[in-house]
């Protein structure tokens, strides 16, 4: 005969057990209602963004053609004779951009070889954290430890002006010196230790070895750090505005004082012009080809690093 205390209990633990697996269901049903309202908060602000962009991009549009933008080899658009020719601001992006990841490449991708191959663990749990520390130096301080010590160091070996795309590219290129490193290093350490082994096997040296397999294997990651590196040079704002000037120009010349989009855009978002005016609305002009020029960057990088991923079991 069965007792009738043992069959309470085990209804009694029965309906515990459901309690617990129904509020244990609500609960991550209200996780995910406030996951996705997280997720959704940041799409909306993305997209509201671009609509507001666009729109005042439109407007731009509306008094100045594309030929005018697109065409014209001057921006003075603050001067009694104005122009709307964009590419001096783009030649200026462009010029620090190219010096600041001429700096940045090798001694991001070197400190990745370093740390993934040649130093200690004990060494590399050091110098890891040490390398990304740049990361978190403020820009501003980027800025003006480039004007007030490297531009003056670099014109006692070169005649420089005081406001030079030389001075801004190199501190650029020290700041992005992490992100080249830190994603390339994760890349070269995914490459699987096998590869390096059969490498080995066949007597190639160790050097060979990360030019010839690791690196190769790694070339993705590699790549997208790159880009993403030249995003982040893109879309840098105060060195550039403290050491490289604000005098657009379309010139290549590293020497000279240059003006990039975003220092342009900073230099009209401090109040001068009034919010409506044609010139106002050229920071979202300006704006726009650098989000055009961002998303094609990132974009690009994405799909390399789908292309060209190698997958080892």
């Amino acid at each position: 005969m069965q007792n009738p205390n043992f069959s309470d209990e085990s209804n009694q633990r029965s309906r515990q057990l459901l309690e617990k697996n129904a509020f244990e269901d609500i609960s991550e049903k209200i996780i995910a209602v406030i996951l996705f309202a997280c997720a959704l908060v940041s799409v909306l602000t993305t997209f509201g963004i671009v609509i507001i962009i666009f729109q005042e991009t439109f407007g731009f549009f509306q008094e100045v053609s594309f030929a005018q933008f697109f065409l014209d080899t001057k921006w003075t658009p603050l001067f009694a004779e104005r122009h709307f020719g964009v590419w001096p601001l783009m030649a200026g992006t462009f010029l620090t951009t190219a010096i600041a990841m001429a700096v940045a490449i090798p001694l991001g991708l070197s400190s990745a070889i370093y740390l993934s191959e040649y130093a200690q663990p004990k060494v590399a749990a050091i110098l890891r954290p040490a390398v990304e520390l740049l990361a978190g130096i403020p820009t501003v301080v980027y800025g003006y430890f480039a004007l007030l010590f490297v531009t003056p160091l670099l014109r006692n070996i070169v005649p420089l002006e005081i406001f030079n795309a030389l001075s801004a590219g190199l501190m650029m290129g020290v700041m992005i010196t992490p992100t080249v490193g830190s994603i390339s290093l994760d890349a070269i350490r995914a490459v699987p230790q096998s590869l390096r082994e059969g490498a080995y096997a066949l007597g190639i040296t160790k050097l060979e070895s990360i030019f010839r397999i690791v690196l190769p294997a790694a070339l993705s990651g590699i790549i997208a750090s790159i880009i993403l590196g030249i995003s982040r040079a893109v879309g840098e704002t105060m060195t550039v505005l403290i050491a490289a000037g604000q005098q657009p120009k379309l010139t290549i010349n590293f020497a000279e004082s240059v003006e990039t989009m975003t220092a342009y855009m900073a230099q009209i978002s401090g109040g001068d012009s009034p919010r409506g005016s044609l010139n106002f609305k050229t920071l979202y002009a300006v704006g726009a080809v650098l989000f055009l020029l961002t998303l094609a960057l990132n974009i690009v990088s994405h799909w390399i690093a789908n292309r060209f991923k190698e997958k080892y079991e």
